[in-house]
C-alpha cells in the first residue's frame, strides 16, 4: 500500500548528530547553498532527494517503494515499510524510525476489464472535494489530502520506464491517496514517526481510510429513461435534467454546487432559488438507474485489497 514517504529528521528528536558534516558522506551531493541564512547541502540517494542542514535532514520527492523494491508498480506492505526504513537508517546512519513523516502515499494497482477512462466516467462528486479531470486521470482535492485515479501503464510509458510483464498490454488502474501536510492533525497524534508506519493499528487505520475515501465518492450508475412516462418535450427535458443530476452525483451534490456559486456571487438569489427548485422537481422524474458492472468490478477490487490487509 505505501509508496512515497517523506521524512524530516531534527536534532531534538535524535540528538548528538552533526548533520552537516556527517550525513552528506552517505548520499551523492549535488549542491550547496544558503537558505534563510542557513547552509544547506543537497543531493540524491538513488532517486530520493536529500537535504541536510545544521538543524536536520529531509528525505523527499521520491518513491521509497521504488528505492527499496526496485519499481513503484509494486507497493509496500507493513513488513516492507519496516525493512525499507531499516535500510534507509543504515544507509544514512540516522534513526529513521524516529523521524517525523511529512507525506504518506497509499496506492494500489488494479488490472481491469475495461480501459481506465471508463472507470473515471463512473466516479462522480465527493463533496467537499474538488473533482478535477485530467487528460489521463481523475483527482479529488481536499485541504491536504489528494485522491488520484490514473492509468499507471500510460504514466510509466510517458516517463520512458519499463513496464513489468504482468501489466504489459493490460488496463491498469491505480488508485492513490496522498497525505501531503499536517499529518499530526489528520491522525490526531503529536507527530507521525517512521516507526508508526509499520505499527499494526496505524497501518490498519490508514488502509481503512483509503477504502472509505473511495466509498465516499458518489458513483454514477447506468441510466435508462422511462420513455413511456414522457407526454411531450417538457417531460423529455425534465428526464434529461434528471439524468444529468444523477451523473453529477445526485440532487444534494447539484444543490451544493448552486449554493457555492451563489456564495461566490456568480448567480443571483432568485436564480439560485429557481435552479434549486428545478433540480428538486427533476429529481422526481421517472428515470431508472442500474448499478453499473464497472462500479461492481471496482468495488470488489477495493474490498479484496482491504480484506487482504486485515
Amino acid at each position: 500500500m505505501y509508496d512515497n514517504i517523506d521524512f524530516k529528521v531534527r536534532g531534538f528528536e535524535v540528538g548528538g548528530i552533526d548533520f552537516l558534516s556527517q550525513t552528506p558522506l552517505y548520499f551523492d551531493v549535488t549542491g550547496e547553498h544558503c537558505f534563510n541564512g542557513e547552509n544547506v547541502i543537497t543531493g540524491k540517494l538513488d532517486g530520493l532527494r536529500i537535504s541536510a542542514s545544521q538543524r536536520g535532514v529531509n528525505v523527499t520527492d521520491g518513491s521509497l517503494c521504488k528505492w527499496y523494491l526496485g519499481d513503484n508498480f509494486k507497493t509496500m506492505e507493513r513488513g516492507d515499510i519496516q525493512r525499507a526504513i531499516e535500510k534507509l537508517s543504515d544507509t544514512l546512519h540516522l534513526p529513521m524510525e524516529k523521524a517525523s513523516v511529512t507525506r504518506i502515499d497509499l496506492a494500489q494497482n488494479f488490472i481491469m476489464k475495461y480501459p481506465t477512462e471508463v472507470y473515471f466516467n463512473h466516479l462522480g462528486s465527493n463533496y467537499p472535494c474538488k473533482r478535477l479531470e485530467q487528460p489521463d486521470g481523475l483527482y479529488y482535492s481536499k485541504h491536504d489530502t489528494l485522491l488520484v485515479f490514473y492509468d499507471k501503464v500510460k504514466e510509466q510509458r510517458a516517463k520512458g520506464q519499463t513496464i513489468p510483464e504482468l501489466y504489459t498490454n493490460r488496463n491498469t488502474l491505480r488508485y492513490e491517496m496522498r497525505y501531503k501536510a499536517r499529518l499530526k492533525d489528520t491522525f490526531k497524534v503529536d507527530r507521525v514517526t517512521g516507526a508508526m508506519l509499520y505499527e499494526e493499528q496505524f497501518y490498519m487505520d490508514i488502509v481503512k481510510r483509503w477504502k472509505k475515501a473511495y466509498k465516499d465518492i458518489k458513483k454514477i450508475n447506468d441510466i435508462t429513461l422511462n420513455f413511456k412516462a414522457m407526454a411531450g418535450k417538457k417531460d423529455l427535458y425534465k428526464l434529461a435534467l434528471a439524468s444529468l443530476i444523477e451523473q453529477q452525483g445526485g440532487e444534494l451534490a447539484m444543490i451544493q454546487q448552486i449554493n457555492e456559486l451563489f456564495k461566490k456571487g456568480k448567480i443571483k438569489k432568485k436564480q439560485s432559488y429557481d435552479l434549486r427548485q428545478a433540480i428538486k422537481e427533476a429529481s422526481r422524474a421517472s428515470i431508472a438507474t442500474v448499478e453499473s458492472d464497472v462500479i461492481k468490478e471496482l468495488d470488489k477490487k477495493i474490498e479484496d485489497v482491504v480484506r487482504f490487509y486485515r
